[in-house]
């Protein structure tokens, strides 16, 4: 009988451009037959090889049956008292013991051949997804932005899962089901007569229509459970979630009621799920055991009319109980490749999609002197729509700071984006030592920048794995100075695991301003001629922010400094400030020209000042609330 896999495999409507069987079998052939790697391809001569003796074994199994079956039948006809000879006697226990060890053997030589051709499958999965992993690294910024990462590690994940069950469903079910086929075929019609063949072929094409209609009539039912499961599952984390807030206003009742509809769309789903199974499973039953009856009709008339003997009859039983355990696995299989080849056509969608931003034929690695970094014109736009920077000029002189400032939505961080190589621009060039950006290699470009973000993200691992993601090769020494220049040296040691503490995902296990200062670290070790602070300590409160400001001062000392700035206090020193708004420079200076221009900087200026100053009168307060942090940052977006 057809059986579910558990749990029940997402199924999703395939678009109308999604290739067949043959087409995604051509695209993975490169790496199921894997060139430069003889071991693999002799794994898979030899495991094709144990698939076609084991389809022979299974065939003498039912012939073994048949022998002992007659040898004993031969022993019951002996006349009443007459001695039996030795010979005849042993015949039928020598037939059982070779039954025995043809099932023994069958069984053993599957096993065999699924361990061979598993390092295969293995490795096409293990070559296709790290390809598929890289490739994901060199798509564009936007690519990442309009994606959702858990659906891009979905995708990994379930093109893996497809390649793996395509290639366990083909080539150790489908395929050795279709050889089985063929080989009952022509052993009915040899042994018997054409009329068993017809017989079974008419009951095999009835059973895998019947089977191929079911199917996609539980194809549907099975998406609308898993999409109501799906929602059902979105609610309950949701809601767990906002836990608090749930709390807040008294909620359960109504969040209960909303996960409890989803569930009943679910409850309605499945129960069509088991009884669709149910239709499945008995309309096969009863087509196969048409098809056996009538062929063990026709051994029954053939036995009274002395063509064949009761062996032939235990024989046809035999062969068509063992084509009915693959057969049961249709349905399955069927639905899993359908599901397997869109998982798979998701994957080399990806695959196959070109990056925004690639090295020009040709590009030559950055030659950094001086890291004079100069904007030319630069116009740029996310959609053509809304123009984002309209003709920026300037020059960050080496060893020089250069801060842009401006309203949020000026540009200002889309000048990092640029500089980076993230995005092109539509219009004038980014030099760096007077090299066009557009022209060098993108990895030389980057290796000689350093980032300090605003919103820092860890990996989950230890405090010394993200300081050390800077300069991989970087010595114990060498990441304990550029700790204690990030002046964070200190903290860690205090840690009773030091360097080896976990940060938790996204570095949570740390504040805010301890993850900036694992950032400025990492930075330093890289040890970039350039330096970009985008916002890197506007999500600080006021203490933690002079503390990181005297650290990054420390960094961008003798190194070309592009501070990107939030906070107007922070940038007092450089050696100009650019006021940016809508696009367009409006005005430049340093800190104490741009005060006596009376300007938007000094507006800029004098509003954070006033909003500074309330806020120390609400915390000198006693009635101050615990929530309020920072008017300041509002009033200068």
């Amino acid at each position: 009988m057809s059986t579910d896999p558990a749990p029940a495999a997402p199924v999703e409507a395939a678009p109308p451009a999604r290739p067949g069987l043959v087409a995604t079998y051509r695209r993975l052939w490169p790496y199921l037959w894997p060139h430069g790697r003889p071991d693999l391809q002799r794994r898979v001569f030899l495991a094709f090889g144990l698939l076609i003796v084991a389809k022979f074994v299974t065939m003498v199994t039912p012939f073994t049956f048949k022998w002992a079956t007659d040898a004993l039948v031969a022993m019951t006809d002996a006349k009443p008292g007459a001695a039996v000879p030795t010979g005849l006697l042993a015949a039928p226990m020598l037939l059982i013991g070779l039954y025995g060890l043809s099932r023994i053997l069958m069984a053993g030589l599957t096993q065999v051949r699924d361990g061979l051709f598993a390092k295969v499958a293995m490795h096409a999965v293990r070559r296709l997804a790290l390809q598929t992993f890289e490739h994901m690294h060199r798509l564009s910024l936007r690519f990442h932005l309009e994606r959702k990462t858990g659906g891009l590690t979905r995708v990994l994940e379930r093109g893996r899962g497809g390649i793996e069950e395509l290639s366990r469903l083909m080539v150790l079910t489908l395929v050795p089901t279709i050889v089985e086929f063929l080989l009952v075929i022509g052993v009915l019609a040899y042994e018997f007569d054409w009329i068993y063949s017809v017989v079974v072929f008419v009951m095999v094409a009835a059973y895998l229509a019947f089977t191929w209609k079911a199917t996609q009539w539980r194809i549907e039912i099975r998406r609308r459970m898993n999409n109501s499961d799906t929602d059902a599952n979105t609610k309950a984390v949701d809601s767990l979630l906002n836990f608090e807030t749930v709390k807040y206003f008294g909620a359960e009742l109504r969040e209960a009621e909303r996960y409890d509809v989803s569930m009943a769309k679910y409850e309605k789903a499945s129960t069509q799920t088991y009884v669709s199974l149910a239709v499945l499973n008995a309309g096969q039953a009863v087509i196969f055991t048409i098809g056996m009856t009538i062929v063990m009709w026709l051994a029954a008339r053939d036995i009274m009319a002395g063509r064949t003997t009761l062996g032939g009859f235990v024989l046809v039983n035999t062969m068509l109980v063992q084509l009915s355990m693959p057969l049961n696995f249709m349905g399955m299989i069927y639905r899993e490749i359908k599901q397997a080849l869109i998982d798979i056509d998701d994957m080399f969608q990806i695959l196959h999609r070109n990056p925004e931003i690639a090295d020009r034929a040709g590009a030559e690695p950055l030659l950094v002197s001086d890291g004079v970094v100069r904007f030319e014109d630069v116009r740029f736009a996310y959609d053509p729509a809304r123009p984002i920077l309209r003709g920026v000029s300037f020059e960050v002189p080496a060893g020089r700071t250069v801060a842009i400032v401006g309203p949020s939505g000026a540009g200002k961080s889309t000048l990092s984006r640029l500089l980076f190589r993230f995005y092109e621009p539509q219009g004038g060039r980014i030099l760096v030592d007077g090299q066009d950006i557009a022209r060098v290699r993108q990895a030389s470009l980057r290796a000689a920048i350093g980032m300090v973000p605003q919103d820092t993200v860890l990996f989950n691992d230890t405090i010394g794995y993200n300081i050390r993601y800077g300069r991989w090769d970087a010595t114990e020494a060498e990441v304990r100075a550029a700790a204690s220049l990030a002046q964070i040296d200190r903290f860690i040691s205090a840690l009773p695991e030091g360097y080896d503490t976990p940060v938790g995902e996204r570095g949570l296990k740390l504040s805010g301003g301890e993850k900036q200062r694992v950032a400025i670290a990492r930075t330093i070790l890289k040890g970039p001629p350039i330096l970009v602070l985008d916002e890197a300590t506007s999500a600080l409160d006021t203490f933690t922010e002079r503390e990181i400001q005297d650290a990054l001062d420390k960094v961008s000392r003798g190194r070309t400094t592009l501070v990107i700035a939030h906070r107007l206090s922070t940038v007092v020193n450089a050696d100009e400030i650019i006021v940016l708004d809508k696009g367009v420079i409006v005005e430049r200076g340093d800190h104490a020209t741009l005060l006596d221009r009376e300007g938007v900087y000094a507006s800029m200026w004098s509003r954070q000042r006033e909003a500074d100053a309330a806020l120390e009168i609400l915390q000198r307060s006693e009635d101050v609330m615990p929530a309020v942090k920072r008017p300041a940052d509002a009033l200068v977006d």
